[in-house]
């Protein structure tokens, strides 16, 4: 199944340095809030039931 990559990601703008995602000087207001939203929610760990880091972990006696 092919993931889904926010729209920044094929900006010319972007740039995509590891561990140094940013946005070049001039992006566009609609591009930065995309872009600010995008990595908030990297740091958003989702606390439910059977999971870790919002992975969902299989419990030994099945689901």
């Amino acid at each position: 199944m092919p993931k889904k990559y926010p729209k920044f990601v094929n900006s010319e703008y972007f740039v995509d340095e590891p561990g140094n995602w940013h946005l070049k000087e001039g992006a566009p207001k609609e591009l930065q809030k995309e872009f600010a939203n995008y990595m908030q929610s990297l740091n958003v760990i989702q606390d439910e039931p059977g999971t870790i880091d919002s992975i969902h972990v299989s419990y030994p006696y099945g689901d």
